[in-house]
């Protein structure tokens, strides 16, 4: 054989060919949409930070429910944006509080056309900002922490919530809360382990999102991005103590991390692309520095390439409907 003969453009020929010989492949049911149900909001309002992506009245949430179903995606996880906080969280627990009834409100709305998730973690609606409740020195109590996420997990499974996406990097987590579903009878909810999810500078927009009071940062409990080894070590703790699903968070900045994950994985492995990888490429686009729908669809490419069986991202609807 000469080289002349080795041709690999040979696939590449035309789209229809490019097409037929794709390794990697995207589909509605692979893609997740995030969705912020705001307290005290009469109208949706726009998140500056984030183009296109707003809080939702519990009035609005239910068509933009529907419209996700339609575009045949997987699922929608809900982030609640109370009125009130306080110290330890309260609005998590209440059957009355936002995120509760926003659950009821999609739980309603999806008429079990996708999976209706919830965001199980405290920073939404406590006053500093932790995704944990303090000790008296100030620090974040890890099994404090866990008593209360065993109390939010009762309340959003009775709310309808089919999937936990437990997101607060507590020590133990998974355990905790599979411990308490068991305990209750709620058998069939499962549990979304946010495993590997990394101190990352590109959450910004999500504190706007979320209207964050957190001063500091959360080293002590999300991940250094410097470390690949121990993303594996908390995918591995994590699937041990119960989690259906596991998750990497962000995504596109560590894609190696994914790749990890993904070869050896015994569940379902998603990935989340973050607000502030959202951000950049809308932002660079505004600006006519990239092709907008190009650069959106080869950010979720990679991340599915990498491994992730599912991808959350705000551009969930946008592109299922392309992908239709």
């Amino acid at each position: 054989m000469t080289e002349r003969s080795i041709r690999p453009r040979r696939l590449r020929t035309s789209p229809a060919m490019r097409r037929l010989v794709a390794e990697t492949r995207l589909h509605p049911a692979d893609l997740v949409l995030p969705m912020f149900v705001r307290e005290g909001i009469s109208e949706p309002v726009a998140i500056g930070s984030m183009p296109g992506v707003v809080h939702h009245t519990l009035d609005s949430l239910p068509r933009a429910v529907e419209a996700a179903a339609e575009a045949g995606i997987g699922g929608v996880m809900l982030f609640g944006v109370p009125l009130e906080k306080d110290a330890i969280g309260s609005g998590a627990t209440d059957p009355n509080g936002i995120l509760n009834v926003g659950t009821r409100v999609a739980v309603d709305a999806a008429g079990g056309a996708l999976v209706v998730q919830t965001d199980l973690c405290l920073d939404e609606f406590t006053d500093h900002g932790h995704c944990g409740v303090l000790d008296a020195l100030g620090r974040v109590d890890n099994d404090a922490s866990l008593e209360r996420y065993r109390e939010m997990a009762l309340v959003q499974a009775a709310s309808g919530s089919q999937m936990l996406g437990l997101s607060g990097m507590m020590d133990g987590q998974t355990a905790a809360v599979r411990e308490a579903l068991e305990g209750a009878g709620f058998i069939d909810t499962a549990i979304l382990a946010y495993a590997a999810k990394y101190a990352s500078a590109f959450y910004g927009p999500f504190r706007e999102a979320v209207n964050s009071s957190l001063v500091g940062d959360r080293r002590t409990y999300q991940m250094d991005p410097a470390n690949r080894r121990e993303g594996m070590l908390e995918v591995d703790l994590d699937i041990a103590e119960g989690a259906d699903v596991v998750m990497v968070k962000p995504a596109g900045s560590y894609l190696d991390v994914l790749a990890d994950v993904a070869a050896t994985s015994t569940v379902p492995v998603w990935a989340y692309q973050v607000s502030g990888e959202f951000a950049m490429i809308e932002a660079a686009a505004a600006n006519r520095w990239i092709d907008r729908e190009r650069a959106i669809d080869e950010s979720v490419l990679a991340i599915k390439r990498a491994g992730a069986d599912v991808v959350l991202t705000y551009w969930a609807v946008e592109l299922a409907e392309r992908l239709k």
